[in-house]
C-alpha cells in the first residue's frame, strides 16, 4: 500500500478500479483513503474521512443540491417542455430547419428550470422527434439537435454541475449561475447556427409550414409564462441579492410544485415518485461529492498539484498555453469519462494550477462546464447520444454521432470565444 504515497500509482489504481466497473464514488473514496493513509497514517486518514462524510454532510450550503434537483423534477412533472416546444415551433415553423431550431431553443428554455442534461434530452426527444420525422427531417439531424440541445442543461442555471464545481472550489454558487447565462445563450445561438449549416450543407428539401400571424405567435408564448416567471424569480432573486443560492433553491422547488398544481398535473403517485427520485439522486451525488473531497485530500498531500503545474510550464509560461493544455486533457478524458466523473476527478487537480496562473475561478467553472458539454455528445461515452438511443431504438448510435459533428464544431467555437473574451462569462457576475 505504501506505493500509493506516490500519486502516479494512485491515479493508475483509480483508473484500474473504474475500468473494472467500480462506481466512481467508491473508486474515489477508496483511493483517497488508501493514498492518504499511505502518506500520513491510518488514524489521521480515518479522521479526515469521517470529517468529510459527516461534518461536510451537515453543511447548510449543501442543501442547495437536493432543492434544485427537486425543482427540476417538479418541472419535468409539470409537462412544461411541451409548451416551450410549441412556442418555439410557432415562431420558427416557416423556416428551413425551423423544427430543429425550435428544438434547440426549447431545450434551452427547459434547461433554465430543469438543470439536468440527460433529463432535458430524454424529455425533448419524446416531444420534438415525432414532429421532425413527420416533416421529413433526417434521423441524424433530428436526434443530434435534441442531444446537443440537452447539453445546455448543465450550463444554463440552475445547474447541478455548477453546484458541484462551486462546492469543490469554494466559489460563490450564485455567481457561477449568473456567469452561465450569457455562455448558455451563446450556446443556443451556436446550435441554431449548426442546424442552419447542416441543412444548407445537405441541400435537403425540408417541409415547412405557413408563417403564423404575429398575434398567433404571441398567443403561443402564453404557455411559457410559468417557466419564465419561475426562472426570473429564482435567478432574479440571486442576481439582486434578495436570496442566497440555497434560499432561491428552496423558493424554486416550492415554485415548481406550485406550477405542477396550476397546470393540473398533480397526483399523489407522481409527486411521491418525484420526491423519491430526488432523494435517490441526492444520495448518489452526495456520495460522489464526498468521494471527490476525500480524493482531493490525497491529491493535496501527494504533491500532484505542484507536479502538474511544473509539467504545464514545460509547454509555455503563458496562461493561455496552460489553459490550452488543460483543454486538450479534457477533450481526451471526455472520450472515456462522462461529465460528472470528469469534473470530480479533474477539478481538484486543475483549479489550484489555474488560480496560480491568474485565471478567475468563476470563469474557469464556465470553461470546464462548456468543455464537459462536449463529452455528452462525443463518442464513445456521449451520454446524451445513449439517452436518445434508448428512446429511439430504430436509430443507430453512429447516425446520432454523425449528426452531432456541426454541433461539436460550434462548441469548439464557443470555447475559443470564452478564452479570447473572458467577459462573456464574467460580465454579469461583476455587476452583482
Amino acid at each position: 500500500m505504501d506505493l500509493l504515497a506516490t500519486w502516479p500509482v494512485g491515479m493508475a489504481a483509480f483508473l484500474a478500479l473504474l475500468l473494472a466497473g467500480l462506481p466512481i464514488a467508491i473508486a474515489l473514496t477508496a483511493i483517497g483513503l488508501l493514498g492518504t493513509a499511505a502518506i500520513i497514517g491510518w488514524t489521521p486518514a480515518l479522521s479526515l474521512l469521517s470529517t468529510t462524510f459527516f461534518e461536510q454532510g451537515r453543511t447548510y450550503s449543501l442543501s442547495v443540491l437536493p432543492l434544485f434537483l427537486m425543482m427540476g423534477n417538479f418541472v419535468v412533472q409539470s409537462g412544461i417542455a411541451r409548451d416551450l416546444y410549441d412556442a418555439a415551433h410557432a415562431w420558427l415553423r416557416h423556416r428551413r430547419g425551423g423544427l430543429a431550431m425550435a428544438t434547440v431553443i426549447a431545450c434551452g428554455g427547459f434547461s433554465s428550470v430543469c438543470g439536468s442534461s440527460m433529463a432535458t434530452a430524454a424529455t425533448m426527444s419524446r416531444i420534438a422527434l415525432p414532429s421532425m420525422r413527420r416533416f421529413g427531417y433526417p434521423d441524424d439531424l433530428a436526434t443530434a439537435s435534441i442531444a446537443a440541445g440537452g447539453t445546455l442543461g448543465i450550463l444554463i442555471p440552475p445547474s447541478v454541475i455548477l453546484v458541484f464545481y462551486g462546492i469543490l472550489t469554494q466559489q460563490d454558487i450564485g455567481k457561477l449561475f449568473v456567469a452561465g447565462l450569457l455562455p448558455g445563450l451563446l450556446g443556443v445561438a451556436g446550435y441554431a447556427a449548426a442546424v442552419a449549416i447542416s441543412v444548407g450543407w445537405r441541400g435537403t428539401s425540408l417541409r415547412t409550414e405557413p408563417k403564423l400571424p404575429l398575434a398567433a405567435r404571441l398567443r403561443a408564448l402564453r404557455g411559457t409564462l410559468g417557466a419564465l416567471v419561475l426562472f426570473a424569480f429564482v435567478m432574479g432573486g440571486i442576481y439582486l441579492g434578495v436570496f442566497t443560492p440555497t434560499e432561491s433553491a428552496g423558493m424554486g422547488a416550492a415554485g415548481a410544485f406550485l406550477l405542477v398544481l396550476l397546470v393540473g398535473r398533480f397526483s399523489l403517485a407522481g409527486t411521491l415518485a418525484t420526491l423519491f427520485d430526488t432523494a435517490k439522486t441526492t444520495a448518489m451525488m452526495f456520495f460522489i461529492l464526498f468521494g471527490a473531497l476525500t480524493f482531493m485530500n490525497y491529491v493535496n498531500l501527494s504533491g500532484m498539484t505542484a507536479d502538474i503545474q511544473a509539467l504545464l510550464t514545460l509547454f509555455g509560461d503563458s496562461p493561455v498555453a496552460t489553459i490550452l493544455m488543460i483543454l486538450a486533457i479534457y477533450l481526451l478524458l471526455g472520450c472515456v469519462l462522462e461529465g460528472l466523473s470528469m469534473i470530480t476527478l479533474t477539478v481538484p487537480i486543475f483549479y489550484p494550477v489555474v488560480a496560480a496562473q491568474g485565471y478567475d475561478l468563476i470563469w474557469f467553472g464556465i470553461f470546464v462546464v462548456v468543455v464537459t458539454e462536449i463529452s455528452y455528445i462525443t463518442p464513445p461515452v456521449g451520454m446524451n447520444a445513449f439517452v436518445l438511443r434508448s428512446v429511439v431504438r430504430d436509430v443507430a448510435l453512429g447516425t446520432i454521432f454523425r449528426g452531432l459533428v456541426p454541433f461539436v464544431a460550434m462548441d469548439v467555437v464557443r470555447i475559443a470565444l470564452l478564452i479570447a473574451v473572458p467577459g462573456i462569462a464574467l460580465l454579469l457576475p461583476s455587476q452583482m
